[in-house]
């Protein structure tokens, strides 16, 4: 095989890559971009714009996917070590280092080109959103508070949504994208409880592992109060109706549910709290955000 077969992904390496970089977690991140983008194109002229919203889903997807790929190769070792982590692509081999690069400068290059198809200001921006998506893997070396820099990274996913709508800057976005920071950095502080005791012991620094399980999961109710303060924030910033208000109901009664599954000395339902009451709520609110704008007006 020639040196360049081998670095184009094969369909086995395909499947791994994007096992490696879970592309079903999408669903976390992609409703808040479109809630921003129509939202948006409610308040340009009304009408919905297939061709931006494509460009929109193609961008977030590349960005994600670049920013898993990069996590893993980076994390690799970490992953080894980590029981829960070591069956991990990069770990047992079903994926080598070289594949995972392979994939993560390809969706770059995607996330890139997405952008300079947007407008000039989406591609100015795009070098400062990939910063935070390299540094974040990095900041459980150094800070006790990476979700911090992971909720960085996640708030610029609705910002440059509706720039690319618009763009222009907008601080109703600014007060979705930090909604949704908010909310990941959050929920992240509660699946780091389960690695406290491999984290302490290889030196990986985190809330649980340097406050306790107890201190992160009130940090993690914390960060869901401030979460539901800034959906209706965003939700009186743009004028939002009936049904944008029912969903902000139901995200509040689903965070309710979330913490009353997970507790200090119970986290035996956390992977249902992290996977499914999460992606509950991000498809729950981007539904009845649509339902909202159509209501309102916005054309399909």
């Amino acid at each position: 095989m020639s040196s360049a077969s081998a670095a184009i992904p094969q369909p086995g390496r395909t499947k791994a890559f994007l096992r490696l970089v879970m592309i079903e977690h999408s669903v976390f991140a992609l409703p808040y971009a479109y809630i921003a983008s129509l939202t948006a194109m409610f308040m340009l002229d009304g009408n919905i714009h297939w061709g931006r919203l494509l460009l929109v889903t193609v961008a977030m997807v590349g960005l994600r996917t670049f920013a898993m790929a990069a996590n893993r190769i980076i994390d690799r070792e970490i992953d080894a070590r980590n029981p829960r982590t070591a069956h991990r692509e990069l770990v047992t081999g079903a994926m080598s280092v070289r594949s995972a690069w392979t994939g993560a400068l390809i969706a770059l290059v995607v996330f890139l080109g997405a952008a300079a198809l947007l407008n000039p200001l989406c591609l100015a921006l795009a070098p400062i959103a990939v910063i935070p998506m390299v540094v974040y893997p990095y900041g459980k070396r150094f800070t006790n508070f990476p979700q911090a820099i992971l909720g960085l990274a996640q708030a610029m996913g609705p910002v440059g949504a509706w720039i690319a709508v618009t763009g222009a800057w907008s601080w109703e976005a600014v007060i979705l994208g930090l909604a949704v920071g908010i909310w990941i950095g959050g929920f992240d502080l509660i699946y780091a409880c389960q690695d406290v005791e491999t984290d302490r012991e290889i030196g990986v620094k985190s809330v649980p592992a340097r406050f306790g399980i107890p201190a992160a999961i009130w940090g993690a109710r914390a960060c869901h109060v401030i979460t539901t303060a800034l959906f209706v924030w965003y939700a009186l910033a743009t004028d939002g109706g009936v049904f944008l208000w029912l969903g902000l109901l139901i995200v509040a009664g689903a965070f309710l549910y979330e913490h009353s599954i997970v507790r200090p000395h119970d986290l035996s339902r956390l992977n249902r709290a992290f996977f499914s009451v999460n992606g509950f709520i991000a498809i729950a609110l981007f539904v009845c955000a649509l339902l909202d704008l159509l209501v309102r007006g916005l054309t399909v």
